[in-house]
C-alpha cells in the first residue's frame, strides 16, 4: 500500500521485503537514494539496523521509520531520524516525506558512537563555557 501511495504521488521507489533484501537492492544500484522508509520491526534486521548500515555508505540519505508498536519512536528519535506512527493516512505520510526531504538532514549516521545524547551534553558544555 505504501509503495502504491508513493508512486501515485510521483516518487520513484525501490521496494524490498526485508532488511537484507534492501541492502542488496541498495548495493545493486548506483542511483541516489534520498530516503529510506522502513518499518522499525522486521524479522531479519530491524529498521534502525538497516538505517545504520545504509547511512555508512549513503551518509546523505534521509531515514524515516514507521511502527505500529507503542515504543517504536524511542528507537528512532535518538538518531534524529523521522518517525511516523501507524496507522496513518496517505496524505499525512506524503506530507511528512516532503517535509523530511526538504529540510536539512540532521540525522546521525547511526551506531553508539553517534549517540545524540552525547552530542546534546557537548552542546550544553559549550553553552556553559560561553
Amino acid at each position: 500500500m505504501v509503495v502504491a501511495v508513493l508512486e501515485t504521488e510521483g516518487f520513484k521507489t525501490f521496494s524490498a521485503n526485508s532488511g537484507p533484501s534492501a541492502l542488496a537492492l541498495a548495493d545493486a544500484t548506483t542511483e541516489r537514494i534520498d530516503l529510506l522508509l522502513s518499518d522499525v520491526d522486521m524479522l531479519q534486521m530491524s529498521g534502525p539496523e538497516l538505517g545504520e548500515t545504509l547511512k555508512k555508505t549513503r551518509p546523505d540519505m534521509h531515514v524515516m521509520l514507521m511502527s505500529g508498536g507503542s515504543n517504536g519512536n524511542l528507537l528512532v528519535l535518538n538518531y534524529g531520524w523521522a518517525y511516523i506512527q501507524k496507522p496513518f493516512i496517505a496524505r499525512k505520510l506524503v506530507q511528512m516525506i516532503y517535509n523530511v526531504l526538504h529540510t536539512a538532514d540532521r540525522s546521525q549516521p547511526g551506531g553508539d558512537e553517534f549517540d545524540s545524547r552525547k552530542d546534546r551534553a557537548t552542546l550544553d558544555d559549550r553553552r556553559d563555557s560561553e
